[in-house]
């Protein structure tokens, strides 16, 4: 079955990306085996290695950024739920970004995004960077700009109203869930 890694995108203390994630979980488990990886669980110094990880063959990662590359090349595919900090996605994803190798390599991910303009410059400049790590972004991205603290509840659970709307962040989600898995499928079987 096709797995899939839904990473909570902050850190920072108050932050409400974690609320995201049971949410998106929910709508992965559908169609997916899912687990969310929280960047807390994974603490990383600034990115600080000689050269770019892609072009170190003698490279030697610290423990814990070591504990972190093996535990996405696990997966076939990724959600990445970011706040927008000052236009862009958060400093410790983009960190966590920096240390990939190819553990990301031909693997698609699906971009959340939230804020007050639904996160749309984190999802841009998320759109630029993967590449980067050799990854693909699929088409189809959730934008939310409901504050998430009001439209998801402490459980992960999407107000009903937004839940029940057909144009609104469900809809979106499932949209972007579903081409998620596809590309996944797709491109697991391109790999072997």
């Amino acid at each position: 079955m096709t797995k899939i890694a839904v990473v909570v995108g902050s850190t920072r203390q108050g932050r409400v990306s974690d609320r995201l994630a049971p949410w998106i979980a929910a709508e992965v488990k559908k169609s997916a085996e899912v687990e969310v990886l929280d960047l807390r669980d994974y603490p990383m110094p600034f990115f600080d290695e000689a050269i770019s990880p892609r072009y170190n063959p003698e490279r030697k990662p610290t423990p814990e950024v070591k504990k972190w590359l093996d535990k996405v090349a696990e997966f076939d595919g990724y959600v990445l739920a970011t706040p927008e900090y000052n236009r862009s996605m958060s400093g410790v994803l983009k960190n966590a970004l920096d240390y990939i190798a190819y553990e990301m390599d031909r693997k698609p991910v699906a971009l959340v995004g939230h804020g007050s303009t639904g996160g749309a410059q984190a999802i841009a400049t998320l759109r630029i960077a993967l590449p980067g790590v050799g990854a693909v972004t699929v088409p189809q991205a959730v934008f939310l700009k409901d504050s998430v603290s009001e439209a998801i509840d402490d459980e992960g659970v999407l107000k009903p109203e937004l839940r029940e709307n057909p144009y609104g962040p469900q809809a979106s989600l499932k949209d972007a869930v579903e081409a998620l898995v596809w590309y996944a499928t797709a491109l697991a079987a391109a790999r072997t």
